[in-house]
């Protein structure tokens, strides 16, 4: 018990900074890409492609997005047809309150700041919530990374998608403020882990990758 409440604790000094991290972004670009702090919409939109890809996307399906930022996916969706029901999450309440006023009286989407507040869904979805480590270590951010992996797996039926930046990115361009991950550990993680059926993207043009789920 001592040891689960130290971790507890370790996780809430993380999510606490990496909120304040993502509130600042948001004051000071908007409900915008540069918001949840990706370069553009067009990079925004790429990575969304990259994780709907493990949706079936011919049915109805529900979703949460998992570090929804002001719920951008939303409306990638619903420009492009597809008929869901949407539960969005983050750790950031301006995030959540953007979210809100943007999506008043869509009586298909929800949005929380309580992460135990949402329930299971068909697919969950999580972009960029490994990204901005900070200050934490390398190690503390896996094991954080990877005790979010098996919450976002117990919260999806069908199955997930999440985004990391990738270890080899060019070095010149590296950030210590940054996680880069080995792709090659999560794809074998996901396999050991939560299913045999493991896609790993990696062939966009994009520092960083794609790992689908499907159950």
């Amino acid at each position: 018990m001592r040891e689960n409440s130290r971790a507890d604790v370790g996780f809430n000094n993380i999510l606490k900074n990496v909120a304040q991290y993502y509130e600042e972004k948001i004051e000071m670009y908007g409900a915008t890409a540069r918001g949840v702090d990706w370069n553009s919409s067009e990079s925004q939109s790429l990575r969304f492609e990259q994780l709907l890809k493990v949706c079936d996307q011919a049915q109805i399906f529900s979703i949460n997005d998992y570090g929804c930022g002001y719920g951008a996916l939303v409306e990638y969706m619903n420009n492009r047809g597809y008929i869901f029901r949407y539960r969005g999450f983050d750790i950031s309440d301006q995030m959540i309150a953007n979210a809100q006023n943007l999506h008043q009286g869509l009586d298909y989407c929800e949005f929380f700041t309580d992460e135990f507040l949402l329930a299971a869904a068909d697919y969950t979805v999580a972009s960029g919530v490994f990204n901005v480590k900070l200050q934490t270590s390398n190690q503390e951010w896996e094991d954080y990374m990877l005790h979010t992996l098996n919450r976002i797996a117990e919260l999806s039926e069908k199955g997930f998608a999440f985004n990391v930046l990738t270890m080899y990115s060019d070095s010149d361009r590296m950030r210590t403020d940054l996680y880069y991950a080995d792709p090659l550990f999560l794809f074998d993680y996901c396999k050991r882990h939560f299913s045999r059926f493991v896609s790993l993207l990696h062939d966009y043009p994009l520092y960083e990758f794609t790992v689908l789920v499907r159950k």
